[in-house]
């Protein structure tokens, strides 16, 4: 197993610091922030993905009402 040494500023390690538990390494550490940083991102990438077939259907909506429309001049706007 190869193993590097990164720097960080003070204040970076103080973050991390905090967010360790006992005898817990610092790896662990920002090994668990990636993998939430990825649950997030799934989340987020899920939403959107949702949002999108929601205004989707409602476009469809809207164009099939435009097409049951015979003549758009008798379309109340």
């Amino acid at each position: 197993m190869e193993i590097s040494t990164i720097q960080l500023r003070t204040n970076v390690k103080n973050e991390l610091d905090k967010l360790k538990e006992r005898n817990q390494s610092y790896e662990e550490v920002i090994l668990n922030l990636m993998k939430l940083a990825e649950q997030c991102k799934r989340k987020q990438d899920d939403l959107l993905i949702e949002g999108y077939k929601e205004m989707a259907e409602e476009n469809l909506k809207i164009t099939k009402g435009f097409e049951n429309i015979e003549n758009l001049d008798e379309w109340e706007w």
